[in-house]
């Protein structure tokens, strides 16, 4: 490098009689001097601007790193989701209907091959229509694996036009074939008849204290009489019985003529006795489990409906039609909201 031959070409250093101290002294010129300062400043400056491309030179060539193999793990299969079992099920009801039409037939072969194509390649003993299914639903479902279904379908399987048939059940594999939000689907294998699944032994018991005829003095059964005559019957209005904020509308067309309330249920605590005649305060709200009698042509039909009543203005408005009458919880009965 050029600083170490300048430092040979400079003049020898001449002892002294001076003891050695520990300190170096020389005796150049001026102009050495100045020379062999700007060599030592230019080279610290050249060692440092080296340095960080120095860095930079050994990460490049470095190997770069090894991963380490990573163990493939086993598909799970996925939670079942509402939405596919509802639509499996749909699938299944339509294979067991066109499954019950086929046979020798073309149009009902290829209409039960459009499900089911490894049926291009079967041969039918029985002729096509020979029976059909008046009507077919989906009594359960029950996820095998991700994406894999088995749908037992009960169908009502008639032989003529003035047979009413009767429930025989079929069991359906059912595959998807689609990904998710574009799901498809098919049949693994040909439906399998099987017995009907096992029943409910006993009814649910409900969360509602003794039944019993409607009072007249009661506000709350009058207004559960004239909403459900709207309702059903169509005679009358409808909003005068709801409470601000609570849409229905009447059934239509109107499968009744009239209405008979047959019993009353109360949910939780009933009222003491005499209270039904006494203005409720507002908000005050009322569970009632209603059994009904709608009468048409051709006879009367039992019905229940789960009804929640609301006080306004001294006066009992339906807040809401519920989906489900309220189950007893553990075997007990729920205690009344706001009774």
């Amino acid at each position: 490098m050029k600083w170490r031959r300048e430092e040979e070409q400079a003049p020898p250093v001449e002892e002294s009689g001076v003891p050695d101290t520990g300190w170096a002294t020389t005796s150049l010129s001026t102009g050495a001097m100045a020379n062999w300062t700007a060599v030592v400043r230019w080279s610290a400056w050249g060692l440092l601007l080296a340095g960080p491309l120095m860095g930079g030179w050994a990460l490049a060539s470095a190997a770069p790193p090894v991963a380490a193999p990573v163990q493939a793990e086993a598909p799970r299969a996925q939670p079942a989701s509402s939405d596919a079992a509802v639509a499996s099920a749909g699938f299944a009801e339509v294979y067991v209907s066109a499954y019950v039409q086929a046979g020798a037939g073309d149009a009902e072969a290829a209409e039960f091959a459009a499900l089911y194509p490894a049926a291009r390649s079967m041969s039918w003993s029985a002729s096509g229509g020979a029976e059909r299914a008046t009507s077919s639903d989906a009594v359960q479902v029950r996820q095998v694996s991700a994406g894999y279904w088995s749908v037992t379908v009960a169908a009502r399987v008639a032989g003529s036009a003035k047979d009413s048939g009767r429930v025989r059940y079929f069991q359906v594999p059912v595959r998807s074939t689609g990904g998710r939000g574009a799901e498809a689907w098919t049949a693994a294998a040909l439906p399998a008849e099987v017995a009907a699944p096992a029943k409910e032994a006993t009814t649910p018991e409900l969360s509602y204290g003794a039944a019993h005829a409607p009072l007249a003095s009661d506000p709350a059964a009058q207004t559960v009489k004239g909403f459900l005559t709207a309702y059903l019957t169509g005679r009358g209005e409808l909003d005068r019985y709801l409470s601000p904020g609570t849409a229905l509308h009447a059934v239509r067309p109107a499968p009744y003529t009239a209405v008979t309330v047959v019993q009353v249920a109360e949910h939780g605590r009933a009222p003491a006795e005499g209270a039904e005649r006494q203005v409720p305060p507002d908000g005050v709200r009322r569970r009632l489990l209603v059994d009904v009698e709608g009468d048409k042509r051709a006879g009367g039909r039992p019905m229940s409906y789960a009804i929640e009543l609301r006080a306004r203005d001294g006066r009992w408005e339906v807040a809401a039609l519920e989906a489900a009458p309220a189950l007893a919880s553990n075997g007990t009965q729920n205690e009344g909201e706001g009774s």
